[in-house]
């Protein structure tokens, strides 16, 4: 690219330094790469306009061998001094004077003058494109700052999962005023995207079966940053199928292997993604890169965590068939109440394990008594209000589940303080002990047992609001009214009896 002068250098003082050097004034213009004047010393003498004319007529700025050069036009002459960039003709320095057969003997101190300024502005060009590159490099680097910052800030928020990619594509393409962002990861199965558009993409699901198709596997048979802006570039036959956006891949690295790719894609009218875009792209898909293997290894702990449950949970129901389910039953019922409530991230994840779990103390209980089909005697019932507490000798040692432990541990105390086992009283028991012991009655009246058949539905609720204030959290009781308001689905999935008159109404 060849260089040019712009209208931001101070012209004026160059033209002092010839009027002193001279000791004259001069008609005294600086003109651009094709002759055009950018600044004139006296405007109004018409050195423009006189320049525009010579060119007009064919003259086309000669130059033999270096120094200042001459072209007579009848009663003036063009007096120029070329000024070199990199080797490279930026723009001229133009003085019109009279034209003489003989040149005078000024011309050769303005000649040595004219070469000295023509030096001295190329050197000033020179420097403001260095500082120009200076602040470009700055401002990039200030971009993959406030990037990496973004991402950073962004992780500590957020749980891991898919919606944590779709989160951190979301505000990579706003940063970078990308139409659409996708994070596309074959191995897994996953394809995950956000957009910014600029205009309506109507095709964008082909986009996406695009990247997981032809550009993942030229990404990773390349190993390398694709970067397709031209229309007419050939890689789009056979790569994005003649789709006409402007596109950025990076493949995400995992010991050597492209795992995934990051894609920006762009409509043809936006500017070309720079080198910048690429350096900021890669930065992010090794970021990424460190995050796909965290999620695959906390996916691989809540899978191990779940099967770890269920055995628990087996283990429980193994030793009492009457009650199969009932852990299941519990749970469940128990996170439609913390939904309904709105729970946080941490204390939904401590209910979902202690409802789960509330009952994993039962193991320790003599089968003699936890499978006795009839009324359990005062030492009977004795053991079975040992188990909440068995839970929590069971559970305090997995540190993972620290905070859903309370959970299980007080499931049984009550709102009054007549429970067991510590006869916590009404917000001192653990808000996810509460929520559970709803559930727990409800599943308790509902499920048939050796010794009685389930009872309905509504048998249950009336029975719940009946109890609410002096056994269960009347908040809590009031949630699960509106939640069975809704008829939710589950009631019929548990086969939960439904009083005929109350279902006629």
């Amino acid at each position: 690219m060849q260089a040019d002068l712009t209208s931001d250098i101070e012209f004026a003082r160059y033209a002092r330094w010839l009027r002193r050097t001279t000791g004259s004034d001069h008609d005294f213009a600086v003109c651009n790469r094709a002759g055009a004047v950018i600044w004139a010393a006296v405007p109004e003498n018409g050195i423009a306009d006189w320049l525009a004319g010579l060119q007009a007529a064919g003259f086309g700025w000669p130059c033999v061998g270096e120094g200042m050069q001459r072209h007579d036009d009848e009663a003036d002459a063009l007096l120029y001094q070329p000024i070199q960039i990199k080797g490279s003709t930026a723009g001229y320095l133009a003085v019109r004077t009279a034209a003489s057969a003989q040149p005078p003997t000024a011309w050769d101190a303005l000649a040595e003058t004219l070469e000295d300024v023509a030096a001295g502005i190329a050197d000033e060009c020179r420097l403001k494109k260095e500082l120009d590159q200076m602040a470009l490099e700055l401002s990039e680097r200030y971009e993959e700052l406030h990037l990496v910052y973004a991402i950073d800030r962004q992780v500590q928020q957020l749980d891991p999962g898919a919606d944590l990619f779709q989160r951190l594509l979301k505000s990579w393409a706003e940063q970078m005023d990308a139409d659409v962002a996708a994070f596309v990861k074959p191995g897994e199965n996953l394809c995950v995207h956000a957009t910014n558009l600029s205009a309506p993409i109507h095709n964008l699901d082909l986009v996406l079966v695009e990247m997981r198709g032809d550009l993942y596997r030229f990404a990773h048979s390349s190993r390398a940053p694709i970067v397709i802006n031209e229309v007419d570039d050939p890689r789009r036959a056979y790569i994005f199928t003649d789709l006409p956006y402007k596109l950025l891949c990076c493949p995400v690295v995992h010991e050597r292997s492209v795992v995934a790719i990051l894609v920006l894609a762009n409509h043809l009218a936006k500017p070309d993604f720079s080198n910048s875009d690429r350096k900021l792209g890669e930065l992010l898909a090794n970021q990424l890169s460190g995050l796909s293997r965290m999620y695959g290894m906390l996916a691989e702990t809540q899978k191990f965590n779940e099967q770890m449950a269920d055995a628990l949970i087996e283990a429980v129901e193994a030793k009492d068939p009457y009650t199969r389910g009932h852990s299941e039953r519990v749970h469940h019922i128990s996170m439609q109440i913390g939904a309904a409530m709105n729970l946080g991230t941490r204390e939904t994840e401590d209910l979902f394990w202690g409802s789960l779990l509330h009952d994993v103390g039962k193991i320790g209980i003599p089968d003699a008594v936890l499978c006795k089909p009839g009324r359990l005697t005062r030492d009977e019932y004795t053991f079975i209000m040992v188990h909440p507490e068995r839970s929590y000798e069971i559970l305090r040692h997995i540190e993972r589940l620290k905070g859903a432990v309370p959970g299980a541990r007080h499931h049984q105390e009550k709102f009054d303080g007549t429970g067991y086992p510590h006869a916590l009283k009404g917000a001192d028991i653990p808000l996810n002990a509460r929520i559970i012991a709803v559930a727990d009655t409800y599943d308790s009246i509902t499920s048939s047992r050796a010794y009685r058949a389930g009872r309905s539905h509504e048998v249950a609720m009336a029975e719940i609001v009946r109890v609410a204030g002096s056994q269960l959290d009347p908040a809590i009781v009031r949630v699960l009214e509106e939640v069975c308001a809704l008829e939710p689905e589950w009631i019929a999935r548990f086969n939960i009896q439904r009083d005929p008159v109350a279902a006629v109404a």
